[in-house]
């Protein structure tokens, strides 16, 4: 015997979906038309942007209030631009610039962007705070390192995006910065007490909160002073107590995708987590991007289940579905005040205005351009990043830090000056001894691409750095060293 149908459909409005390939297919557009409220897009979904169009219109003609959603944070992480980077530094670079009607204007840029192409929600801005030098996914995405600056930054960019009728989802709350694991392969530990997360944590989520953020996004990451054992995506007191109740967010709750580590081996399984985020108050629930009709269906009677045998509320699914319905009414009423075209130039400006340089840029004729390969995080995906694509005639050399010896360097560059090019080159295997060895025998200048880290290496000439690894950001480098087109 099927699902009861009304209970499939309220089942449904709570679920954000995904689909493979560049156009949606039938069972994608069929599920929005029977009730679920959206599908998130990734990079496998974008080719260009008439494509993209294509996508949001087919999507609609299943339901005009479809929710389109994509993680379109600029800087390093990027769907729209996945192919060459972004054209826009990260947050990192707009907290260090410290411009906060700047930062206002990137995002609006990005949303008036996304709001030509039918998007509707951005899963962005990122507003944890990065105190921890070693976290492995916030890192540039991240303002900064200061709760007030972060604040000022984050509710600035909630407004840029929210004026040109694209609604943000601040993330992770209550705050993913002070990890130094990552929620997509495990699940993290922030263990302070309440008053420190108050402090460091959470102001950026006050701030967005006040300026009207139409949607948060949870974190799965464990704060024994809030969750117990769980992840604060299953805790009501994250979720109900301290979100609603303390900080009065009458928006979306939205869910990390259920399908990460940090959420899905907590619960045991994508359809026993969205039941556990469900009860703790989450709103809208991002399966993830590995997504197929069977999995939906999978996780909706999981849902339909759950209201048989008590686990869930039938008013607490009711409400989240009204939640969810509430975001779609406000993306299709929300005026759109900004030019639906990127400003020439404006990305790439402010790219050049974080850079930052300590030492001598000098003798850098001719270089030999060395980039260390680094992985990139499940978030980021396979963005290409680095001074390659804007060098005028410098020689580049992409090599990995463990197999290339400093020697074998020395020689290639001859008597040419090197600049060696990474990201995150503190914790790089192999990168912080490559590029000390190789300082103590060759003129090199190091630009680091990663979070600013206080390593700095003995013997470089000059050290800069530019907080981000963006299309942008790369541009900007190969400028100040004097080595752009």
């Amino acid at each position: 015997m099927g699902l009861d149908p009304g209970l499939r459909r309220l089942a449904l409005g709570t679920l954000l979906a995904a689909y493979p390939g560049p156009v949606p297919p039938g069972w994608a557009v069929d599920l929005v038309a029977e009730g679920l409220a959206g599908h998130t897009l990734f990079g496998t979904n974008v080719h260009d942007p008439g494509q993209v169009a294509a996508s949001t219109a087919a999507l609609r003609a299943g339901r005009p209030d479809v929710l389109v959603a994509i993680d379109e944070e600029g800087g390093d992480v990027t769907r729209l631009a996945h192919a060459t980077g972004s054209p826009y530094p990260g947050n990192a670079a707009l907290g260090a610039i410290d411009e906060v009607a700047l930062t206002r204007r990137v995002y609006e840029a990005i949303g008036a962007e996304l709001a030509a192409l039918g998007v509707t929600v951005n899963l962005a801005p990122t507003v944890d705070v990065n105190t921890a030098d070693e976290n492995p996914v916030i890192g540039t995405r991240s303002f900064g390192a200061d709760p007030a600056r972060v604040a000022a930054h984050s509710a600035a960019a909630v407004a840029g995006l929210q004026a040109a009728g694209v609604a943000a989802c601040a993330k992770h709350f209550p705050g993913h910065g002070a990890t130094v694991a990552d929620s997509h392969h495990e699940l993290p530990t922030v263990d302070v007490p309440l008053d420190v997360l108050r402090r460091r944590d959470l102001p950026p989520f006050a701030a967005v909160v006040a300026a009207g953020a139409r949607a948060v996004m949870t974190a799965h990451i464990r704060v024994p002073a809030l969750t117990g054992d769980g992840p604060a995506t299953f805790s009501r007191a994250v979720l109900v107590d301290l979100l609603r109740g303390e900080y009065g967010f009458t928006g979306t709750v939205i869910t990390d995708a259920l399908e990460m580590k940090g959420a899905a081996v907590a619960a045991g399984g994508i359809g026993p987590a969205a039941v556990r985020a469900l009860a703790a108050g989450a709103d809208l629930l991002c399966i993830g991007a590995e997504v197929d009709a069977a999995l939906v269906e999978r996780v909706v009677a999981e849902i339909v289940g759950a209201l048989a045998d008590g686990r869930l509320d039938r008013a607490r699914v009711e409400e989240a579905a009204g939640r969810a319905a509430a975001l779609a009414a406000w993306t299709r009423t929300a005026g759109t005040t900004a030019a639906a075209c990127t400003p020439d130039g404006l990305g790439y400006a402010a790219a050049r205005r974080a850079v930052r340089v300590e030492g001598e840029l000098t003798g850098l004729d001719r270089p030999l351009v060395v980039q260390l390969h680094a992985t990139s995080t499940l978030a980021e995906g396979r963005v290409p990043w680095g001074l390659g694509p804007h060098l005028d005639g410098a020689e580049e050399l992409r090599v990995v830090a463990t197999e290339t010896g400093p020697a074998a360097l020395h020689q290639l560059a001859g008597d040419r000056p090197i600049v060696l090019v990474g990201r995150h080159l503190h914790r790089l295997p192999g990168g912080a001894d490559l590029v000390t060895a190789l300082a103590a025998a060759h003129p090199v200048t190091v630009v680091e691409m990663g979070w600013p880290s206080r390593w700095r290496p003995a013997g470089v000439r000059a050290f800069v750095t530019t907080y981000g690894a963006s299309h942008a950001c790369g541009r900007a480098a190969a400028e100040v060293l004097g080595l752009a087109g």
